[in-house]
């Protein structure tokens, strides 16, 4: 089982890249895609920057979802509408690294398993249909609510209040649990299309349900790695909702990140950078609101 959730992650990364250069080559005998492209080499450092620093982080368990909306939002170094979709598809690569790195740090019962990975997949390719039929404006609202409720489940993780605090000792799920549980991770997959990182809720739903704490890191980090690989990823790429060269940024510096902290850095301590990103992400959200509010009375 640990070798053939191991191997999807190869796969999901192969995919990812194959799609990515496709979809680019296909972009690029366009005046459309030549110009997107032209805007993106413009920041292309900046946003290597933004992939290493967010998928460090995220390897450590802060998150690169939080991170990367903030820093592409007050570097203007992506085009508002383009966000999620540049959020799901260039972290893809990474993502997926991360999780065949980390699988195996606790053995999950195999159906509570596959059920949650499942269900955050489909949930992920209904969410990025909804993300993809929206405009700017439509984007700007949707970042704007998706970070404030990443922000709020972000901080009461890290007071430790209310599920966050919890922690049982089952490593399955069965009956009217399991049901909650692949509901509720099904709509998680649909908010990852948003920006709303899956990592934090991921933990407080597994608490909930009363399993140890140590089967949220499997469940989380294969939910992302796959519905990013095999869900929203390619569906994003299919609408051409995302930017070509930050994508690629992503993947690169992205996966050099997580190699850093994984292999380099294992921990280090984070309980000040936490608030500082925090704060950040609730900025961020305050801005993506008053782009709206600018945008409407023009």
């Amino acid at each position: 089982m640990l070798m053939a959730l191991k191997g999807l992650c190869v796969v999901g990364m192969i995919l990812n890249v194959v799609l990515v250069l496709t979809q680019n080559k296909k972009n690029l005998q366009t005046e459309e895609g030549k110009a997107n492209w032209e805007f993106g080499k413009k920041h292309w450092v900046y946003n290597s920057i933004v992939g290493f620093i967010a998928n460090f982080f995220d390897t450590l368990g802060i998150g690169s979802f939080a991170t990367s909306s903030a820093m592409f939002k007050f570097g203007k170094s992506i085009h508002d509408v383009d966000i999620p979709g540049t959020l799901n598809v260039g972290d893809t690569f990474p993502v997926c690294l991360e999780a065949f790195l980390f699988f195996g740090f606790v053995e999950v019962e195999t159906i509570t398993l596959l059920l949650m990975l499942a269900a955050a997949i489909v949930g992920s390719i209904v969410g990025a249909k909804f993300v993809n039929n929206l405009n700017a404006q439509g984007v700007r609202v949707a970042m704007g609510i998706g970070l404030f409720i990443l922000g709020v489940v972000m901080a009461l993780r890290q007071l430790g209040i209310g599920p966050f605090g919890v922690s049982g000792e089952a490593l399955g799920l069965t009956g009217v649990k399991l049901i909650i549980g692949v509901v509720v991770n099904f709509i998680l997959g649909g908010l990852m299309c948003i920006g709303v990182g899956l990592y934090a809720p991921c933990i407080a739903l597994v608490s909930v349900l009363g399993m140890n704490i140590g089967a949220a890191f499997p469940i989380m980090m294969g939910s992302c790695a796959y519905l990013m690989a095999f869900g929203n990823g390619p569906q994003f790429v299919k609408a051409n909702r995302y930017d070509m060269v930050c994508t690629l940024c992503q993947m690169i510096a992205g996966a050099v990140g997580v190699l850093v902290a994984y292999f380099v850095v294992k921990s280090m301590p984070l309980d000040i950078l936490f608030w500082v990103v925090l704060v950040v992400v609730f900025i961020t959200s305050i801005m993506f609101f008053r782009d709206y509010a600018k945008a409407k009375k023009a």
